[in-house]
């Protein structure tokens, strides 16, 4: 065996010991290892759905960003991309639900109140102003009568007692 081979060979092992050592955590501690497979799935449907809404396809970054939610229902960050999603599609008491959620959550994350604040910003523009009741109207003068015996008395019909 030369001394390449020598040290690929040790790199493989060495590899592979990590792999064994990794796969009898996760044997041992399953609900550890369920718990990080949730993350690693959680993080993946997050980062392509990163990768989505900078490509301006929205509806797949929502997609995503729910999938990430499945995973991680009480993540400030997922909840505030999730909202910039129903933002984008025009989903917006969604995106205030998932704002005031993410905000609950993580009140001091700088880049969530700087969206959520925008997004007040906006919808408070957007939203129409609550419908005021409409005004009474005065009730209508009661039509004239027509003179007895004009054209018009005589198509209206009679109510008999």
């Amino acid at each position: 065996m030369t001394r390449k081979s020598s040290l690929a060979s040790g790199a493989l092992v060495a590899v592979l010991a990590a792999v064994a050592a990794t796969a009898g955590c996760a044997s041992a501690g399953g609900s550890d290892a369920a718990a990080g497979a949730s993350a690693a799935a959680a993080s993946s449907q997050l980062d392509f759905g990163v990768d989505m809404a900078r490509r301006g396809l929205w509806n797949e970054a929502l997609f995503r960003f729910e999938q990430a939610r499945r995973e991680r229902p009480a993540d400030a960050k997922v909840l505030n991309n999730l909202a910039v999603a129903y933002e984008a599609v025009g989903r917006f008491d969604e995106a205030l639900a998932a704002y005031k959620e993410a905000s609950r959550l993580a009140p001091g994350e700088r880049n969530l109140k700087l969206n959520y604040s925008r997004f007040l910003e906006f919808y408070q523009g957007f939203r129409p102003p609550p419908a005021t009741p409409p005004a009474v109207a005065p009730p209508a003068a009661p039509p004239a009568t027509p003179p007895a015996g004009s054209a018009e008395a005589a198509e209206r019909p009679e109510v008999t007692p």
